[in-house]
């Protein structure tokens, strides 16, 4: 397995700069943020372009892998998370032809693979938003199986505030819903891109998961959480997570990482670990998101062989 980050969090440095970074701090692989370079999504840790995919030809992808291989550095995926089942038809669209450009440019960059969400109507009832994902994603998921990309589906329930309350904006998020999807859209395009701090608050088991789904977990997020006893007390699991699932960096929190890692060996998974920064305690500066992704390296490096 190699150790790399999501470059979303560098939003004020160019790609060239977080390599330079990134490779001289032991990371060897990054997964780099594709939203458009004219985004105006303001959600934390959306709206970074460190690849400009509407631009991206064959020569300047040259350009990009010959600036990660000069340094030792890989890329494990692009990285485009929005809500491409959005109930505004105007959002979902431009969500989808965006996604769209950027398996495209994975396929050009001979990466083959793509991290995002399956989306949600937030006010729709679990069945009627799943009936909306069997209509909306098999033109995706051939679009991307054309091209030889997979697409890796992160299993957060993008429910952080009020404004994604009462549904959250990200159906897969749970093992019944990934096995309805993977037996609802076949073959092997479609896979887990796999955060364990999501599963944390859930109160689903980490290694469980990992068993049963070793073979589709495509890549692997690294973000911890720690879960503030005081305000689930307040407000119940009824709350859905909002107020009391605390995102921290690897360590931090209340994953298991020495179990987690032994698991994902075991199932065979021999990809990246890409750590994901949403630490607010690591914030505000640059120096502060360094100092988060130095400490997410010292609690996972020991455990990637």
């Amino acid at each position: 397995m190699k150790l790399g980050l999501l470059t979303a969090a560098f939003q004020s440095l160019s790609l060239e700069e977080v390599a330079d970074w990134a490779a001289g701090n032991g990371f060897q692989a990054l997964e780099i943020a594709c939203w458009p370079a004219a985004s105006a999504e303001r959600r934390r840790y959306a709206g970074v372009s460190h690849i400009d995919v509407e631009r991206l030809d064959a020569a300047a992808a040259r350009r990009v892998r010959e600036l990660l291989s000069s340094r030792g550095l890989t890329i494990s995926s692009l990285a485009y998370y929005p809500n491409p089942l959005d109930p505004d038809p105007a959002v979902r669209s431009h969500a989808q032809a965006h996604l769209r450009k950027v398996i495209e440019a994975a396929a050009t960059l001979e990466v083959n693979l793509v991290g995002t969400f399956i989306g949600r109507d937030q006010n729709r009832p679990p069945e009627p938003a799943f009936a909306e994902v069997l209509e909306q994603w098999p033109p995706l998921v051939n679009f991307a199986a054309d091209r030889g990309v997979r697409i890796a589906i992160e299993n957060c329930p993008m429910i952080f505030s009020a404004d994604e309350w009462p549904g959250g904006r990200n159906l897969a998020y749970s093992p019944g819903l990934w096995r309805r999807l993977f037996e609802a859209l076949p073959g092997e395009t479609l896979g887990l891109n796999l955060d364990p701090s999501h599963l944390v608050w859930q109160f689903i088991d980490v290694l469980r998961v990992v068993r049963e789904f070793g073979p589709r977990i495509y890549h692997v997020h690294a973000k911890d959480l720690e879960i503030d006893r005081d305000e689930l007390y307040e407000n119940g699991v009824m709350s859905l997570g909002m107020g009391w699932q605390v995102p921290r960096m690897p360590g931090l929190g209340e994953v298991p990482w020495n179990r987690f890692i032994a698991a994902l060996i075991r199932a065979g998974y021999d990809g990246v670990v890409s750590v994901e920064h949403e630490d607010r305690s690591f914030e505000g500066d640059l120096d502060l998101v360094k100092r988060g992704f130095l400490l997410a390296r010292n609690t996972l490096r020991p455990l990637l062989v």
